[in-house]
Order: structure tokens, then C-alpha cells, then sequence
């Protein structure tokens, strides 16, 4: 009960701090049509809200169990905690933050695979796309990303206080990343993954929506050739071609049978001109 207690405490805290955050960008970036984008968003925006309570409050348990079993059981490497413990502190989160990227872009990519599609499909089913989508996870898709996420940072040795530093920075940007903005960031854009860059991996075209892995920068997409420019594709529709659905039907979408049998989307249409 501890547990869950602090999890809600955490998620509404959360909450609370994204929500006034990125409230008040609609509010500047929308203005008179903050009415029109409220209304388009709310359905989608309760089963987000939905299944972030679930899987942050609820599943809290089954989390921190296989996080805190890799935690104390992986063979740290003490060669390695002993340099980055000499190290300066923005070196060692900078590392740590391109290191996490990496991993997380290999497990994204993975997931777009057949095989673990059903589970992910659910991140990718919102056709108003905002900040609370990030949030938009299967409980089977958040529990692989604790699975892998973690290990191979504590395996290098990096310290935990670096550690929960860039999973507070790649979360935030999260957030920013999935906010409705055709921003491309000009030349940071170049180095960093913009809202309009991952606006372009949540097309609604099969072919796009295998680019831009990345969370947090560009590097791993454009090292392994999946990064894409996302300047032609601005404003384009979002989701999937099996649909959006509400709490309940994104909880079973990965137990229905045709979704292990996937079949490719139609090209997006109303895309804005490249600027």
C-alpha cells in the first residue's frame, strides 16, 4: 500500500507540473482555437490519463520488483565505477543520457517489429497526438521498457543519482516531444529530436513511422540510418491502422487476434508544406 501511495503521489505530482507547463504552451501556441483542440483531444486525453494511473499507481509493484532485483543483482563492472566517480558530474549525465537514448531507441526499433507490435501499437493509436501521450502505454509495453531500460546503465557502472537525473531530463523531453507543436527546432533540430521529428513517427504511414526512434537526440537515427527530416511532413494525421480505442480496448488490443497480423496503412494525407 506504501507503494502504490507513493506512485499516486508521484503521478499526480507529475501531472500537476506537465499540466500547467504545457497548458499554458496550448494556450500561447493555440489562442482562439484552445476551444476547438480541447474538444478533439478529450477522449484520447482520459484513456492516456487512464492508463498512466494504471501503470504508474496500480502496476507500481510489478515495476519496482524486476528494478530493484537489476538494480542489487546485475555485476556492476568497478573498473568503470570508479571513472565515472572521477569524473566531472555534467560529463557523466551527458554520457548517461546518450547511453540511455541508445538503448531506448534499440528497444523502440524492436518494438515496431511484428512480434512485439500488438503491445506497442497502443503508443501509437492516438490521432490527436499531445503531451499526455507518451503516457499512452500497455502495461506490457511499459514493463518491457523497465525490463530493459535500466540494466545496461547500472552494467556501466554509472551511478544511480546519474542515472535518475537523465531519466528526469529524457522524461521531460518526453513530454515535449509529443506536445501538438510543428516545431523543428531550426539547427538544434539538427542534434536534438523535435516535436515535428517525432510528430513524424506517429504518421499515420507505415513506411514514416519506421523513423526517428530517438527520445531525446538524432544521433542514434542518423548513425543507423532511420532518421528522417521532418520538415515536408509537418501537421500530418496521426495513428494506426487499426484505430484508437478507449482504456478497456487498448488493455486487450495485444490478446486480439488480427492485431498479430498486421497489414500496412494508407499514405497520410494533409500534410503541410515543407518550410
Amino acid at each position: 500500500m506504501e507503494t502504490i501511495a507513493h506512485h499516486a503521489l508521484k503521478a499526480l505530482t507529475m501531472l500537476a507540473m506537465a499540466g500547467s507547463l504545457f497548458g499554458a504552451l496550448a494556450l500561447v501556441v493555440k489562442r482562439r482555437a484552445i476551444g476547438k483542440a480541447l474538444t478533439r483531444v478529450h477522449g484520447e486525453f482520459t484513456t492516456n490519463l487512464a492508463l498512466m494511473l494504471f501503470n504508474i499507481v496500480l502496476l507500481a509493484p510489478l515495476f519496482v520488483m524486476p528494478e530493484g532485483f537489476i538494480r542489487n543483482h546485475i555485476a556492476v563492472m568497478p573498473a568503470m565505477m570508479a571513472f565515472w566517480s572521477n569524473s566531472y558530474d555534467v560529463i557523466v549525465v551527458a554520457v548517461t543520457v546518450l547511453v540511455s537514448d541508445f538503448v531506448v531507441y534499440w528497444r523502440h526499433r524492436a518494438e515496431h517489429h511484428p512480434m512485439l507490435w500488438p503491445i506497442h501499437a497502443t503508443h501509437h493509436a492516438d490521432t490527436a497526438l499531445h503531451w499526455l501521450s507518451v503516457q499512452r502505454k500497455h502495461p506490457l509495453s511499459k514493463l518491457l521498457s523497465v525490463l530493459i531500460d535500466v540494466w545496461i546503465l547500472f552494467l556501466i557502472g554509472f551511478p544511480e543519482w546519474a542515472i535518475a537525473t537523465a531519466g528526469v531530463l529524457r522524461s521531460w523531453w518526453a513530454f515535449f516531444i509529443h506536445a501538438d507543436v510543428p516545431w523543428t527546432l531550426g539547427l538544434l533540430g539538427k542534434v536534438m529530436i523535435s516535436p515535428a521529428a517525432h510528430r513524424l513517427h506517429h504518421i499515420r504511414d507505415e513506411a514514416l513511422m519506421g523513423a526517428n526512434y530517438g527520445n531525446t537526440v538524432t544521433m542514434w537515427d542518423r548513425l543507423f540510418g532511420t532518421y528522417r527530416d521532418p520538415a515536408p511532413y509537418l501537421n500530418c494525421e496521426t495513428g494506426i491502422a487499426e484505430g484508437t480505442r478507449g482504456f478497456l480496448g487498448e488493455l486487450g488490443r495485444p490478446f486480439e487476434r488480427r492485431y498479430w497480423k498486421r497489414e500496412s496503412a494508407p499514405l497520410a494525407q494533409g500534410c503541410d508544406e515543407a518550410v
